[in-house]
């Protein structure tokens, strides 16, 4: 039996977040599989930064529900354990994130969560400039509880 793949894309207040968005749906092969996408930011942060928060929020509700997305917006004091809690319970198989321009790892929100995801999760990280010449790096967390 095979089994169901539960992707979680994680996006930021970037309207690009779209392209994320679709390469998390392009993960989902089936009807039984499911797509989430959350954004998180620090409590007493806006959601959406400089953008205006309706038309953000508006923008990705829309695009979410455009590639059958089951979208997540909320706040959270730690950041990567609000995110790995939530793959945690809704037991999501892949992650996708974009490339982290930061280059120390101790900035870098891919190495952080990594860290702290206890889960067994394939992490995809999506390059900036993401076309067919350029790979998507794959890690496997293997920590297991």
């Amino acid at each position: 039996m095979k089994h169901r793949k539960r992707v979680l894309v994680c996006v930021t207040q970037q309207k690009s977040c779209e392209r994320l968005i679709e390469f998390g749906r392009n993960l989902v092969n089936s009807d039984k599989d499911e797509l989430h996408v959350i954004h998180v930011v620090k409590e007493n942060w806006k959601y959406f930064g400089q953008l205006e928060e309706k038309d953000a929020l508006d923008y990705l509700f829309e695009v979410s529900k455009e590639h059958n997305a089951m979208l997540s917006v909320f706040k959270a004091k730690d950041i990567e354990k609000a995110l790995s809690d939530f793959a945690e319970k809704h037991k999501i198989t892949d992650i996708v994130m974009g490339e982290s321009l930061e280059r120390n790892e101790q900035q870098n929100m891919i190495n952080r969560l990594q860290d702290q995801t206890e889960l067994k999760v394939r992490f995809l990280v999506v390059p900036v400039q993401f076309d067919e010449e350029n790979e998507i790096m794959v890690f496997e967390n293997v920590m297991s509880r």
